[in-house]
């Protein structure tokens, strides 16, 4: 596929991947990245903001279209939310020739059940919603990636098309299924750290500690706790020397 957008911030220091959510893109880590002392990788995701889209949506697919976007083989440090996290395990295999020193996740949903599969894979199903404005398909936008009221819509969040504005998201992405979560830490070469906020209910500490004892809790947060306080995330980076 064609590369994907990637923001960049930073030009000394170690490098860190940050692997946004599904429906986000990667301007959530805005915050993140004006920290000092790294060099930020963002990525758009295949089939999300400005990056192409996939024919088929897989964790390794998206892991795979990641690594070829990255201008090093590393070691780089790995920071991914909900899907960004699944897709830095997938990384930190070493399957898809990026040396990953370590990975923190943040609010992966771990658990699914016959429900939440259905109502994606009925997601995935579904033909690109048209809105009238692209005022109306940028609340769309944060509705969907759960940004409302805590950061502003992406400009390449949407697009236009025949009869008015979509989201750039492409649907089928939610047709990923559920991570095996289990064979993808028992597969990672590096350190692993699950945490979540500590209101998210997407993600609860509980079911982080039943798949490893390295896990965090972000007090006060919730699910998008890297755009309610970046700031909360500096700890782990902070723990490598590369």
């Amino acid at each position: 596929m064609e590369t994907l957008k990637m923001r960049t911030a930073g030009t000394e220091g170690p490098v860190v991947v940050l692997l946004h959510g599904l429906g986000a893109t990667g301007a959530v880590w805005d915050g993140l990245m004006a920290e000092p002392g790294y060099r930020w990788l963002a990525p758009d995701l295949p089939g999300h903001g400005g990056s192409g889209r996939l024919p088929h949506y897989s964790f390794g697919g998206l892991a795979a279209a990641v690594a070829e976007a990255l201008p090093e083989r590393g070691p780089v440090l790995v920071i991914g939310h909900s899907l960004g996290g699944v897709v830095g395990l997938a990384l930190a295999s070493g399957w898809f020739g990026v040396k990953v020193a370590g990975l923190f996740t943040v609010g992966v949903k771990v658990e699914w059940s016959e429900d939440d599969l259905a109502r994606a894979a009925a997601m995935a199903a579904k033909p690109p919603r048209v809105f009238p404005t692209r005022e109306d398909a940028e609340r769309g936008f944060l509705k969907i990636a759960g940004l409302v009221g805590i950061a502003d819509a992406d400009p390449d969040g949407v697009a236009e098309t025949e009869g008015g504005w979509r989201l750039a998201l492409d649907p089928r992405a939610f047709g990923v299924g559920a991570p095996d979560m289990r064979g993808l830490l028992g597969a990672a070469r590096c350190p692993v750290v699950l945490a979540a906020g500590e209101h998210d209910p997407m993600s609860r500490p509980e079911q982080l500690r039943a798949l490893s004892p390295h896990t965090a809790v972000l007090r006060g947060l919730g699910h998008n706790a890297h755009v309610e306080d970046p700031s909360s995330l500096l700890p782990f980076p902070r723990q490598f020397v590369l």
